[in-house]
């Protein structure tokens, strides 16, 4: 499968390595010393799960690339509408777009920029980032992909792509309703994000901790209230599921957004507890956990020393 990784992160470098690694023809897409650094040395995966070293052609001009079966966006969720557009030609012989970011609606806009027909559903879960340029760090153990069309799109793409990754030994459901999965992570994300970035403190501290603890619950009972508003089937024990699966994670497992934060980078606040504080209002309901959030948050949004 020809495939492209806009945005080599942790998500897209790590199960692009992966796919990489099993032979599939994969190029990169990055920046700076990243993409200098996978040029001259190759993109490296240091992972509980085994490392390697792929050697895959990388640029930053997206209008280099060719046709593709896949283009994997794994930009922020403040690059899509300057990103997607650039897509419309590698995709337009039959490939597809599947955005794997954080968030609901990426999916959506990038549907309306390419039409839907090139859209399908994605959700990684993993905790990885790059640790140096040119090098990818795993946290723990978990690797996963969930992958589907929404009602009418191509669901022959969204089988192909989960076959490939497969091969490769990467871990992946092809879901028939992916629009409940994106919400299913979009629960515990959102508030994970939120709650570690505000308290600048991993899972661990906010799990063990009674009153953090207790708002982390509160934040992912709104966005499950939100969620079965809008029409998502989430079932009634779905928040105490998500705490004990909260419960399970390294201790020492920080959000990306906690990250971003602290390296004084760009934030997706508005796209995560801000998207959450907005469609409850849509839906006629309060979300003061994330409302307040966003509000603690949305002065770093556009990215300085916190």
């Amino acid at each position: 499968m020809k495939v492209a990784v806009i945005g080599a992160g942790g998500v897209g470098g790590y199960f692009g390595a992966r796919l990489a690694q099993a032979g599939h023809d994969v190029t990169f897409v990055a920046r700076g010393r990243h993409l200098a650094a996978i040029r001259e040395h190759g993109l490296a995966i240091e992972s509980a799960l085994g490392d390697a070293t792929v050697r895959c052609p990388a640029t930053d001009d997206l209008s280099a690339l060719g046709p593709v079966d896949v283009a994997m966006l794994c930009v922020k969720l403040w690059d899509v509408e300057a990103t997607a557009p650039k897509l419309a030609g590698i995709v337009s012989n039959g490939g597809v777009v599947i955005p794997f970011q954080n968030g609901v609606e990426s999916a959506d806009r990038v549907a309306a920029l390419l039409g839907p027909s090139h859209v399908l559903g994605g959700v990684a879960y993993i905790a990885a980032t790059i640790r140096a340029p040119g090098v990818i760090a795993h946290t723990g153990t978990m690797a996963r992909l969930r992958v589907g069309a929404f009602p009418g799109g191509p669901e022959d793409r969204a089988a192909a792509f989960v076959d490939a990754c497969r091969s490769a030994g990467v871990e992946i459901e092809h879901t028939p309703d992916i629009r409940r999965a994106l919400w299913e992570k979009f629960v515990f994300l959102a508030s994970f994000s939120g709650i570690t970035s505000a308290a600048r403190s991993p899972i661990g501290v906010v799990r063990s901790d009674p009153d953090l603890r207790a708002l982390l619950e509160a934040a992912m009972r709104e966005v499950w209230s939100v969620g079965v508003a809008c029409g998502i089937a989430l079932p009634d024990d779905f928040v105490a599921k998500q705490l004990a699966f909260a419960d399970g994670l390294p201790a020492a497992m920080r959000s990306s957004m906690q990250n971003d934060l602290e390296s004084g980078y760009r934030l997706e606040v508005p796209w995560l507890s801000g998207a959450v504080a907005r469609m409850a209002r849509e839906a006629g309901l309060a979300a003061p956990v994330h409302a307040t959030l966003h509000a603690i948050l949305k002065p770093f949004a556009g990215g300085r020393a916190a």
